[in-house]
């Protein structure tokens, strides 16, 4: 009896066992479940929401009931013509402009951004188009720019030590000590002070560390005005990054890096986004859109069209949601007519300010009725090359010859300056790289800005406004430019309406050699392709065009010779029709034993 008794109570302890190890396991499940729930919500949760946003400049809608979320932990690009409103939308963001009407809510609570400054508080971060920085400073300078000391409220800390002084009781010592901190208060402010200013020496080593663990190369002594344009590009990319933000927006990043540096950031950008951060991309490559984004919005007329996952769209999906009408993606190349050598350059040599080559034994030929293309990673001599021929760079070696249609004699430009060049009627018509740098003056307005190419014209002591002015209204009938009117400063256009003007202004000189460096650099594809049938049309006309491209799609479609420079010397000069975009490649990346130089285009008899 005893034992069938004891056989009862361990089987009941079995089953008792058992219930309680199910128990267990279905608790585990319970809390593994309920975290993968919060942690799938948290995936959603929005950092940013817009909602109903509206944006106008006089009569020009920039954007337009606009609704649009950017999670946690995601990258999200914007998609959209030029003028399509993507900037100025974002700008609202970043506190550079305010919302006619609307609201922005940062992580589920509204927010009003009034300013930069305001965009920091929430920890937003924007790297702009246009740089915003100080030329006169160094990199370091300009990233720790408008860092302010550590609040010092006197008034807080007196009250908080009178309260103090009355908790203390027979020790006169104690309330002598708190009495002499109270006094010294100010005095304590100046110090504060002083020392954040003179420990903001040391500040360079925490901006280093940021750049390091980014994986950027920069030379934080360096003066702005001495940078080429990707390492001003790098120093706003660092300042939004030194500053701590965790919503990011990047309007054209990439379009003045490098092949390697553009995989080095999105390694970056991955990074973050694996950490929570939030991005946004602004950019018109839509391969780029493809291989970073998890989503895509898709702006036009200010409006927005859609949002999609990434995964679900493709790049004609894209293009048709840009422009709201399907686009042949083809460059129309017509065979060269009339060749002739316009321009002849021997041993060219130059170099930089830090005193390295920039250009080492350069030589090639221009010829009218053709184009040139030339391809290089960002950095390899096109900005000092273009700027030679211009009149702009001090050249140490070498001859620029120009052959003049007018009086068929051949003059050497070196010899020359620009003004000099200008007036023996040598037009050549320079686009360059910083386009709101060297190109146009960007609190000028249109008309103004017509007038820097036309001023010295006059025959009186007044300027000639009427034909700026009606070059102006040419331009923007012709280009399609998106402007509230004719007064409006060009520096508060879109990217692309700028490029528009800055080309357009170039192209009504008449020029016989027409230089363009990045003429597409962020523009859409319809403004490109303007920009594109603007190049042939002056290709026709007998003007010898010089291209300078990043894109090797467009280089071998719309050139008829390409030209690689690598490291500042030539690695080849290939016929467009015949070579291969993965030639082009290993020209730009290393120079061969025996550099192939095909120096006549194919002409049409």
């Amino acid at each position: 009896m005893k034992c069938l008794y004891l056989a009862f109570i361990s089987k009941v302890q079995t089953i008792y066992n058992t219930l309680l190890c199910i128990f267990n396991y279905v608790s585990i499940i319970r809390t593994q479940w309920i975290c993968l729930v919060i942690k799938v919500g948290e995936m959603y949760i929005n950092a940013i929401k817009m909602v109903g946003v509206t944006k106008t400049f006089g009569s020009v809608i920039a954007n337009k009931d606009v609704n649009i979320n950017i999670r946690k932990g995601e990258i999200l690009a914007i998609l959209g013509e030029n003028g399509s409103g993507k900037t100025s939308l974002m700008n609202m963001l970043a506190g550079i402009y305010f919302p006619d009407d609307g609201k922005i809510f940062v992580n589920g609570e509204e927010a009003i951004i009034k300013s930069p400054m305001d965009a920091y508080k929430y920890k937003i971060g924007m790297i702009h188009q246009h740089f915003k920085l100080v030329d006169l400073f160094t990199a370091g300078d300009n990233i720790i720019l408008g860092e302010e000391a550590p609040d010092f409220d006197i008034k807080a800390k007196k009250t908080f030590l009178k309260e103090e002084r009355i908790n203390i009781k027979n020790n006169k010592w104690k309330k002598f000590l708190i009495d002499v901190k109270i006094v010294s208060l100010p005095l304590g402010k100046l110090v504060a002070k002083l020392k954040f200013n003179w420990l903001s020496r040391d500040r360079e080593k925490v901006v280093q560390a940021v750049a390091d663990k980014y994986g950027f190369e920069i030379d934080l002594s360096k003066k702005i005005y001495d940078m080429s344009v990707s390492e001003k590009q790098t120093v706003e990319i660092i300042k939004v990054l030194y500053r701590g933000a965790d919503i990011l927006i990047l309007d054209e990043p990439t379009a003045v890096l490098t092949p390697q540096e553009i995989e080095k950031l999105f390694v970056v950008l991955r990074g973050m986004r694996d950490n929570g951060k939030s991005i946004i991309i602004i950019t018109h490559k839509l391969n780029e859109v493809m291989a970073i984004s998890d989503r895509v919005s898709v702006l036009r007329k200010g409006e927005l069209i859609a949002t999609v996952d990434t995964k679900d769209t493709d790049e004609k999906r894209l293009t048709e949601m840009m422009v709201g009408e399907r686009i042949e993606l083809n460059i129309e190349r017509t065979t060269p007519k009339n060749v002739k050598k316009r321009l002849s350059i021997h041993g060219l040599t130059c170099r930089n300010r830090e005193g390295l080559y920039a250009l080492n034994n350069i030589s090639f030929s221009v010829n009218s009725g053709e184009i040139l293309g030339i391809a290089g990673i960002s950095g390899s001599g096109q900005r000092e090359l273009l700027e030679s021929i211009a009149g702009l760079q001090k050249i140490e070696l070498g001859v620029i010859q120009y052959d003049d249609p007018k009086t068929e004699k051949i003059v050497d430009l070196r010899a020359k300056t620009p003004n000099q060049i200008k007036e023996l009627g040598v037009r050549l018509s320079f686009v360059p790289e910083d386009r709101l740098g060297m190109g146009l003056v960007g609190n000028m307005d249109l008309t103004d800005n017509m007038m820097l190419r036309s001023y010295s014209k006059g025959h009186s002591i007044f300027l000639d406004r009427k034909s700026p002015t009606e070059l102006a209204q040419t331009i923007v009938k012709d280009l399609e430019v998106v402007t509230p009117n004719m007064k409006t400063p060009v520096r508060r256009l879109s990217g692309g309406n700028v490029q528009k003007i800055l080309v357009g202004r170039e192209i009504a000189s008449a020029p016989t050699v027409i230089m363009a460096a990045y003429p597409v650099r962020g523009l859409d594809i319809n403004s490109s392709y303007t920009i594109y049938n603007l190049m042939n049309k002056q290709k026709e006309n007998g003007v010898a065009v010089i291209f300078v491209g990043e894109d090797l799609d467009v280089l071998l479609a719309l050139s008829d010779r390409i030209m690689v420079i690598c490291s500042g010397k030539v690695s080849g000069i290939v016929d467009a029709r015949n070579t291969t975009k993965e030639k082009l490649g290993m020209l730009m990346t290393s120079i061969p034993e025996e550099i192939e130089v095909f120096s006549e285009p194919i002409i049409e008899n």
